[in-house]
Order: C-alpha cells, then sequence, then structure tokens
C-alpha cells in the first residue's frame, strides 16, 4: 500500500483553494493536514482548525511528510521550501522566481536531506518543459532554447496583430479576462518568462544562471513605429526567452521582442 501524503499547504489563494478542492473530491491517497494564511479574520467556509499563521505548525509537525508552496512571496517562500527541505519533507512549488533566484541552492539540499523537490509546474505550467530537457534531449547537442514561456505578453501581441487592437487596449482585455495582473510588468517586461528560461537552462545544460544575469527587454515600449514596420513587413513581433549555447560551459541567455 503507497504511503498517505499528508500535506502541509501555504497559500489558499485561488490555486491553494482548486487544489484543496480537487483533493476532496476526489479518491486519492493525500491529505491536507494544515493550511498557512495571512490573515486569520477572513471568513471561510472550512473549518477554521485547518488554518493557521504559524509555520513552525507545519513545518514542525513530523505527521506532515509534504509540503505544498503557493505564495507570491519569493523570499518567504525560499525559506519555507529550505526549511522543509532540511527537515526532510518534500516539497511541490512552482514559484518561478524562487526557484530560478535560488536553484543551485535547493538542489544541494535536497540531495543533501534526502528530499525531493518538484518544480515542473514553474515552467509554463503543465506543458513538460523539464522533464523533456531531462529525459530525451542529450545537452551535448542542444544548441539553444526558445519559445513563447509567457502567455499574457503572448495575448496581448496576437490581439495587437491579428485584431490590430493598440497596446493599452489589448493590455485591459488581458487583465480583465485574468491574463494578466493588475500590475503587469512581470509579464510585459520579460521578467517571468527570464526566470522560467534560468530553470530551464539548468536542466538543459547543468548551469546554475542568476536570473539577474539574463538581459530581459519587455514589450511595454514598444512602439507604434515597431509594430506598423513589422506589420509592413508581414511580421509579427513576440516576446522569446532563448539560451544559445556557446561553448560546454557557457551559454548566452536573453529575453527580447523579436
Amino acid at each position: 500500500m503507497s504511503k498517505t501524503l499528508k500535506i502541509g499547504l501555504f497559500g489558499f489563494g485561488i490555486v491553494g483553494q482548486g487544489l484543496h478542492d480537487i483533493i476532496r473530491g476526489q479518491d486519492l491517497n493525500l491529505e491536507i493536514v494544515k493550511i498557512a494564511i495571512k490573515n486569520a479574520d477572513k471568513k471561510r467556509t472550512l473549518d477554521a482548525g485547518l488554518f493557521t499563521t504559524d509555520h513552525d505548525e507545519i513545518l514542525n509537525n513530523p505527521e506532515i511528510n509534504t509540503i505544498v508552496e503557493l505564495i507570491d512571496d519569493a523570499e518567504v517562500a525560499f525559506e519555507i521550501v529550505k526549511r522543509a527541505l532540511i527537515g526532510g519533507k518534500n516539497v511541490v512549488s512552482a514559484n518561478k522566481k524562487m526557484i530560478a533566484s535560488h536553484l543551485a541552492e535547493l538542489v544541494e539540499l535536497q540531495a543533501l536531506h534526502g528530499s525531493s523537490l518538484l518544480y515542473e509546474g514553474a515552467v509554463c505550467g503543465s506543458i513538460p518543459i523539464i522533464r523533456n530537457l531531462e529525459e530525451y534531449y542529450d545537452n551535448e547537442l542542444l544548441h539553444g532554447i526558445s519559445g513563447i514561456f509567457n502567455g499574457s505578453s503572448n495575448y496581448i501581441l496576437s490581439k495587437i496583430f491579428n485584431e490590430n487592437l493598440e497596446y493599452g487596449v489589448a493590455l485591459k482585455q488581458a487583465q480583465d479576462l485574468g491574463f494578466a495582473e493588475s500590475d503587469p510588468i512581470l509579464d510585459v517586461g520579460g521578467y517571468d518568462p527570464k526566470f522560467k528560461l534560468a530553470i530551464a537552462t539548468a536542466h538543459a545544460y547543468g548551469l546554475f544562471i542568476s536570473p539577474e544575469k539574463i538581459l530581459n527587454v519587455g514589450i511595454q515600449n514598444l512602439s507604434e513605429h515597431d509594430i506598423r514596420y513589422a506589420r509592413e513587413k508581414n511580421f509579427k513581433i513576440k516576446l522569446v526567452p532563448t539560451a544559445r549555447k556557446i561553448s560546454t560551459k557557457q551559454v548566452v541567455t536573453y529575453v527580447l521582442p523579436k
């Protein structure tokens, strides 16, 4: 009989609530033991005893063997994940900024303490980018990786070039539909795909590159002239992260509209 996953959940926003509903609605060998939240006064339909604002109540609980991290703050998330791995708990996270910024240390911690960190969802959600890079590609033969890593910017650019919408109108549509945040700079500024590129590069070439060393130029400063010129040449602009192999120990990385 397989071991029951006793989960400590950090974060109970849209994703956290969705995960809870899936686990509750399916006959799975999973149980959410405790959920860490920020606001204890917020009204919730679940039993109040399921929630806590004390991280130690989860991280120090020997019954909990798996941590699912779903919070926005990358540095707080790192401290949670670090403590969990050191404590021998397995961790699932899709926090791309946290993982990209601390991947080398996290890999070392899981090896040192015999715990596992799973983060496939940090790079393009359910598309198995990391798995493919690990299992199907020989990095000696992989000359480069590039693609569309950010759905929000791609939606905006598609609206601009397919429907002739102005940037501001396309952005507002993306925000109204929930594709872009009220402050969209992580997406349109190229930061989100930069974090994803750093993680993908580690799995493609075994090189840990700090996101701070990756050039990112977003789409927010595309001018009307840029867009008009692209249309005249029958081109479409996309925000494309790229890692290009120079040697076995050197890769050039950047995120640029092209």
